[in-house]
């Protein structure tokens, strides 16, 4: 007969939460252990993965990957913690002390790499579905992120700044730090750097063009130095440089990366061939990318084909496993000009700043030659034509293609290398191609010896000792806290109906909403939150179904924040009539409105001027109420047509406002934002350029919405036609201020802005008043100078009641 109390005993055991395979975050005085296989932290969605990956041969760094793997098998990694410093493939481990701080210890307790961090209070480690590793209060509060320091790769929403730098990797199976950087530079200029052996160098943007150029597009005059990728692939940066997937809109995995080879690219991933697809890249050529083949080599490059390096004449390959080394020379040279002879390299340029002895404008070949020929230090020079000047520059130069060599049919200038006349016939055989050979494989060893413990039979036998008094306690730990557990079951039960009383939310099983909805099958709106399902409940009302995305909050932090909204009451924010919190499942419960939303109105062209600037009204009411009037003060921070809801009668509801992060009053912490919140077109400047967070961003948006619903376009571009009759593309802000400053008094600017499908039926006076209040809430430069949402009624309620 079985025992009770041990069944009792080892059920507990397997309902432990460390029997699972994966976890969700740490807390202090917890650890990932290099030697479990399953000490993984994966993000709420699983689409990212966080902990220690094979680098080599025993050894692994700290790591956040993509979950999915591709097609061969391997995992797209995005962040290393310690990259240049592998761990032991034993007993190594990444502890979350008590004081704070994360430290990631080698087999022989060394401390590799830390967070240095103190926090007094209780702080979780947790992967977030950005792929952001932080470390956080329980409260919300970020104490540290990955995101502030990238490795190779830039993530959507992870923002860049003058702080953060991208480095590329040393090959594509080696992991550590490598020759190219992505960077702000002290120009407010985003640039990409080669960081030599021997010499560094800008080769992105064009060094020899100036950053404002038209051909570079750049822009000096804006030193927040901030840039993002938004989830849609589109890339924004502080000095102009703006540029978007191919593929562009949301729905792909992406990343910019880095490359090995020294390009900046952006990826999308092919879910059906499980690869990843350029989908941008900086430089279409990669021969101008500096050191792409090494000193003493030629790169060149065919569409069909790809790169090729080459060595110079009478030089060899350094490394036949990386051509980053180049190649070296196979000869001895003395200097003695009667034994030198200058080799032509027709149709090649050279880049290798800070080698050459001498500029001389307008000169011969031989004098150059000559020159050249006078210094035993020169290694040969560049003679090249300059088309302004109309004669040609002699560069001797004390090292040839330190850098980069590139040879191109384009070019009509010619590289002369001094070499010696000895065997002069093996000159006129081709130059050795790199061949790399992938067959060797090279393992280096660290450095590092570890100290062996001295067994002590004492010692083991104390220790088993202990162990079995431990296991006796553990045993009667396990009895109580099940006594304790089958208490809390009915307390808890008495909780949750005191807590559905206080807030008039009904708390929801997870398998009343899959029946309510028909197992989630009848899909009625979709957004960065999380996907809306038509549903119908027990109590036969229909009802919008909203499961989230964003499931990285606890339980205890999501039911706080839900029961400030089932306290939050207005006629123009949707009413929530519950929630789901269970496992890992947070749904919301909606009331159902049976026109949808703006966005789909203004699509289907329904709406007449009434009915518009009574939407205006209505969401301008339900903003206010929400920033100044409620318990609890709220910010948006996503109002765009998609979130604004139209009732039977076309009333305006507020929808997705408790999505946002709940404040207190009395003052704003903008760190406790840990990511950009927002739509594209809709997203106010200041969360680009990490300003301080206020309501004034819900205004801005406000106001976009506003011209949007006049004009009937689309807020991120307007076709408009110039004087020469070519189309160019505007932003709606930028095209209804220019309409309305660059009007006579009798110019008719209104007809041309407003949406053509109202039929000219509109009050023309209130309409002015409508687009002047929609482009003062949209004022880019001084948040200040919006007004608050309390005084956009004002001003719109003075003229609700005058006849339309």
């Amino acid at each position: 007969m079985c025992d009770p109390f041990l069944f009792i005993v080892i059920s507990l055991l397997l309902s432990s939460p460390f029997s699972s395979s994966a976890l969700l975050r740490i807390s202090k005085g917890s650890f990932l252990s290099v030697d479990e296989p399953n000490d993984v932290l994966v993000s709420a969605s699983r689409v990212f993965s966080s902990g220690f990956y094979p680098v080599g041969d025993n050894a692994y760094c700290f790591a956040i990957w993509f979950s999915q793997s591709l097609d061969d098998g391997s995992h797209t990694v995005v962040w290393m913690a310690n990259r240049d410093r592998p761990v032991n493939g034993q007993s190594s481990k990444l502890t979350l002390l008590k004081t704070g701080n994360v430290v990631l210890k080698d087999a022989d307790r060394l401390i590799v790499w830390t967070t240095k961090t103190t926090s007094a209070s209780l702080v979780q480690l947790e992967l977030y579905d950005t792929g952001n590793l932080v470390l956080h209060t329980l409260e919300g509060k970020i104490v540290w992120q990955s995101f502030d320091s990238p490795t190779n790769t830039l993530l959507p929403q992870q923002l860049f700044t003058r702080n953060t730098i991208l480095v590329s990797s040393r090959s594509q199976s080696n992991y550590s730090s490598g020759f190219y950087k992505l960077f702000f530079d002290d120009d407010n200029i985003l640039r990409l750097l080669f960081v030599g052996l021997e010499i560094s160098s800008i080769y992105w943007p064009d060094p020899w063009q100036r950053a404002w150029q038209f051909e570079v597009g750049r822009s000096t005059y804006n030193n927040s130095r901030t840039a993002i990728l938004d989830p849609s692939g589109q890339f924004n940066s502080s000095d102009h440089l703006n540029f978007s997937a191919t593929d562009l809109g949301t729905g792909p995995k992406r990343r910019l990366t880095v490359d090995v080879d020294g390009n900046l690219r952006l990826y999308s991933l092919n879910e059906k061939l499980r690869a990843w697809v350029v989908s941008w890249q900086a430089m279409s050529n990669p021969c101008t990318i500096h050191g792409i083949c090494g000193p003493n080599s030629l790169c060149t490059y065919a569409a069909e084909s790809g790169r090729s390096c080459k060595c110079l004449p009478r030089h060899k390959m350094k490394n036949h496993t990386d051509w980053s080394y180049g190649c070296e020379q196979d000869f001895n040279f003395s200097c003695n000009n009667d034994e030198a002879v200058f080799i032509k390299l027709p149709h090649a340029d050279v880049a290798s700043y800070g080698y050459d002895f001498g500029y001389f404008p307008n000169q011969t070949l031989e004098w150059c030659k000559v020159k050249c020929l006078q210094d035993c230090s020169c290694k040969g020079l560049q003679f090249k034509f300059d088309e302004a000047r109309g004669y040609y520059l002699c560069y001797p130069k004390t090292k040839l293609l330190n850098i980069n060599g590139y040879g191109s049919m384009q070019f009509g200038d010619s590289i002369y290398i001094k070499l010696p006349k000895s065997n002069l016939s093996s000159y006129d055989k081709p130059t050795e191609e790199f061949g790399l050979d992938c067959s060797r494989q090279v393992t280096t060893r660290l450095d590092r010896t570890y100290k062996k413990k001295q067994d002590n039979g004492t010692v083991k036998f104390l220790l088993w000792f202990a162990c079995g008094c431990g296991g006796v306690e553990i045993i009667g730990f396990l009895f109580v806290q099940y006594v304790l557990f089958r208490n809390r079951q009915v307390s808890g039960a008495t909780e949750n109906g005191y807590l559905q009383i206080a807030t008039g939310f009904k708390r929801f099983t997870y398998d009343e909403l899959k029946k309510a909805s028909r197992n989630f099958s009848v899909e009625i709106g979709r957004g960065g939150s999380g996907v809306v399902y038509k549903g119908t409940l027990s109590d036969n009302r229909v009802a919008a179904i909203k499961r989230l995305s964003e499931a990285n909050r606890g339980e205890a932090e999501f039911l706080a924040e839900v029961s400030t909204i089932g306290r939050l009451n207005h006629m123009n924010l949707i009413e929530t009539w519950g929630y789901c919190a269970e496992g890992k499942h947070r749904l919301l419960v909606y009331e159902y409105i049976e026109h949808g939303s703006l966005a789909e109105n203004l699509t289907s062209n329904t709406l007449d001027w009434k009915q518009r600037f009574e939407i205006a009204l209505g969401t301008a009411k339900g903003l206010a109420y929400l920033h100044e009037e409620c318990l609890e003060w709220v910010l948006h921070c996503d109002v765009k047509p998609q979130n604004i809801l139209l009732d039977s009668n076309y009333h305006p509801k507020v929808s997705d406002f408790g999505l946002s992060k709940l404040l207190n009053r009395g003052g704003i912490d903008n760190s406790i934002f840990s990511r950009i919140r927002g739509t594209r077109g809709y997203m106010a400047p200041e969360w680009v350029f990490n300003l301080p967070i206020t309501s004034k961003v819900d205004v801005y948006s406000y106001g976009i919405v506003m011209l949007e619903m006049i004009t009937g376009r689309s807020p991120t571009s307007v076709q408009t036609m110039d004087d020469n009759g070519v189309m160019e593309q505007r932003r709606l802000v930028t095209w209804v201020t220019e309409k309305m400053d660059g009007a006579t008094e009798n110019a008719a600017w209104i007809e041309e802005i407003v949406d053509c499908n109202m039929d000219g039926e509109y009050d023309k006076g209130k309409m002015e008043l409508l687009v002047r209040v929609a482009l003062q809430c949209a004022d880019q430069e001084d948040k200040d100078a919006r007004p608050t949402m309390s005084k956009v009624v004002e001003v719109l309620l003075g003229h609700e009641n005058d006849d339309f």
